[in-house]
């Protein structure tokens, strides 16, 4: 994967590359680029697919000491990642946390967007979200080191499809979910990357509430798209985000938990490809 140095640090990208309209897609809490691969697969025929690994515990390189790495400055750091990219009318799509750093770059104006797609994702006061974030919250008040020995349990399946782990975040997508705690459980910058992450969400949980009252202010298209069944983010917070946004629609999944990249890829792809720009687009 290409890498990009930032402010934070080293940030690995997977980058499709083309001329076509270009789509940025985000991941949430102890996830890498690799939730978005079918998705990804599905729309590089006609899009620029640009999938950051953000600096949420699956990451690849430590961040600098000196890093935020609170929601609000990691979203801050999504926003460095566009500009230094140089990309134009984005349409920014986030699932799981990646749709509360969304939410955080809709809320500020992020004249880079276009248009914004929330998947099942923390909003108002889900957050950290359900069991699992709660879980992980509490975790994090552990030393690093001990946070990335409590982190190798998922390493078996029969702890990650716990509700408390990936049980209620995916139904299909168990495989992908094990390699993201390779880099929590071997490299100790990682891990205090990991706690420092979620100490500073446990310090703030009213930050998206607050976004949320400056979401009106978005006024260009967005799509909520939910699933149907999510036991993590309660689907009456994708119709009260729908709701919110000046322009923007409601579409549901079936068959799906949280992570509808894994459980819905093909079904997905098809909402995004039919909400984007498409058709080639000038150098960006």
């Amino acid at each position: 994967m290409p890498e990009i140095e930032l402010s934070a640090g080293t940030i690995a990208y997977r980058d499709t590359g083309g001329d076509g309209p270009a789509l940025v897609l985000l991941h949430g809490f102890m996830m890498d680029a690799s939730l978005w691969d079918a998705v990804r697969a599905d729309l590089s025929p006609d899009h620029r697919c640009i999938v950051p690994t953000l600096p949420l515990g699956a990451h690849q390189h430590p961040m600098r000491a000196e890093a935020d790495l609170s929601l609000p400055g990691v979203a801050r750091l999504v926003a460095e990642f566009l500009d230094r990219l140089g990309l134009q009318d984005v349409t920014l799509v986030g699932n799981d946390t990646g749709g509360a750093l969304v939410q955080l770059l809709m809320a500020d104006g992020a004249d880079r967007v276009g248009r914004a797609v929330l998947v099942s994702c923390d909003a108002f006061d889900n957050f950290p979200p359900g069991l699992t974030g709660k879980t992980l919250v509490l975790a994090g008040r552990l030393p690093p080191r001990l946070f990335g020995l409590f982190m190798r349990q998922m390493k078996l399946r029969p702890m990650r499809r716990l509700p408390l782990a990936f049980g209620w975040l995916t139904r299909r997508g168990d495989a992908t979910t094990a390699g993201w705690m390779e880099p929590v459980t071997s490299r100790p910058g990682i891990s205090r990357d990991a706690v420092r992450m979620l100490r500073a969400a446990a310090a703030d949980t009213a930050v998206l509430q607050r976004a949320a009252e400056r979401l009106p202010r978005f006024q260009r298209p967005a799509l909520v798209v939910w699933a149907s069944d999510d036991r993590v983010m309660p689907p009456a917070h994708g119709a009260r985000l729908a709701e919110l946004l000046p322009h923007a629609s409601l579409r549901e999944v079936q068959d799906s938990h949280t992570l509808v990249p894994l459980d819905q890829p093909q079904q997905l792809a098809s909402l995004i490809r039919d909400f984007a720009p498409s058709g080639p687009l000038g150098p960006q």
